[in-house]
Formats: structure tokens, sequence, C-alpha cells
């Protein structure tokens, strides 16, 4: 019941603030050309991004919409974190008093309900600071460089310029919030501890999720390359480690 409301409130406040005309935005935003199959990409392993030869443009509160939705509800990568994160619960027995196959279930709609509650809660001061939702692959070159610019964009992001770094505000201020709600429905739970455990958990794993959105299209050309390789006997067709990673 707790998790309901929960729940129910975060939403309230995102089609409060996403229905509003009062936190509208000019008609040179609104009109701004963008292709949502090229801006609104989500991957299921490692969430939202922008591809390296798509253009950096700022998203309206349609396409703000469209993405959370995506991210939250539609696309499976949301499933998939909350399935693993609940396995890790499961093990860790944690909470200890949720037993069993029906403690797997309560787990499971426990780390549901928190990444969805930290989606809204995102998706809305992202919105209302008109911040950069999104993960943007490195025009760089050169693996640690690219490898930087994963780990540095967990903890800064553009504003509504798309080109001016903020700290990510929205995002680990979602963080710790759903953390802290949680506490409300996990049984003997504290909540700034609930909320600074969160926050850990997007330091991790949002510098594990940018890391593989920028490098999975080499990694998947190696392993395409590897397999082709393995059918002919030209070895010139591989890709050499530089190649992969330029």
């Amino acid at each position: 019941m707790k998790l309901l409301c929960g729940l129910k409130y975060s939403f309230l406040v995102l089609y409060l603030v996403f229905g509003s005309d009062a936190w509208g935005q000019s008609k040179s935003e609104e009109n701004v050309p963008s292709s949502d199959n090229d801006q609104l990409q989500v991957n299921w392993i490692y969430g939202a991004y922008i591809p390296k030869d798509s253009p950096l443009l700022s998203l309206n509160n349609q396409q703000r919409v469209k993405l959370y939705l995506r991210q939250t509800f539609t696309s499976p990568g949301i499933y998939v974190k909350t399935g693993l994160f609940s396995i890790g619960d499961q093990i860790n027995d944690s909470p200890p008093e949720w037993d069993g196959a029906s403690g797997y279930a309560q787990r499971m709609g426990s780390r549901y309900g928190q990444f969805a509650i930290q989606n809204t809660i995102a998706a809305t001061g992202n919105m209302l600071l008109r911040y950069e939702p999104r993960y943007d692959r490195c025009r760089c070159t050169g693996f640690w460089p690219r490898t930087g610019h994963a780990v540095l964009r967990n903890f800064v992001t553009y504003d509504h310029s798309e080109s001016s770094m903020r700290p990510q505000f929205a995002s680990y201020g979602a963080a710790l919030a759903a953390g802290a709600i949680s506490s409300t429905w996990k049984p003997h739970s504290s909540a700034w501890a609930e909320g600074y455990r969160s926050v850990f958990t997007q330091v991790g794993f949002g510098v594990l999720s940018n890391w593989l959105g920028e490098f999975a299209p080499d990694i998947l050309r190696v392993v395409r390359k590897s397999k082709n390789g393995s059918q002919q006997t030209k070895p010139e067709n591989e890709l050499s480690p530089k190649q992969a990673f330029p």
C-alpha cells in the first residue's frame, strides 16, 4: 500500500509539471526540428543515449514525456535492472523480513517502485532545470578519453544550450529521494541510510551504464568481425584493438 502511494504521488507530480502551461516553453524551442528516432533512443542495457553521428538537440516537453515513458514502462531495460538488483537483494537477504519466493516478489516490487519513482523525480527535475537527460557518446577518439567522457557524464550534463555543463542535480537528487521514499515500505529501514545507499548505487551503476553505452557499438563490431573471421581464412578481416577502439 505504501509502495502504491509513493508511485501515485510521484506520477501526480510528473503530470502536474509536464501538463502545466505554466512550465511551458517558447515556440522557438517547440519547433526545433528533431527526429524522435535519433533523439529518443533507449537501449535495454544502458538506457537513453544520443548516437555519435546524431546532432545534440535540446528536447521539448513532449519528447521528454516520451523518453520518460520508454525508460520507465515500455522498454525492457528497467525490468532487467529490477530483476538483477532483486536477485542481489535476495542473495544478500535484504531486507531479512522478506522470506522465500514471496520475499523475492516483494523485492521485485520494491526495486521497480524505487526505480520508477527515481525516474519520475529525475525526469521532472531535468525538465524544470532544462537539463539534458540522455548520455551523449563522445565525439573524441581513443579508449581513455572516451572512458573519461563516460565517467564524467555520470556527474555532469548539458543545460538547455547543449554546450554548457552543469552538475547532475536531478539525477542524484532523484536517487536520494527515491531511496528515502523506499524506506517507507521496507521494514526497519532508515530514510537517510536508504537514500545514501541509492546515491552510491547511482554512482556505480551510472558509470557502468555510460561506459557500456560508449563502447557497445565497438564491442558488437568486434564480436561480429570475430564471428565472420571464424568462417573465413583471411586474418586481415579481423579488427585490431586499435581499430576496435579508435
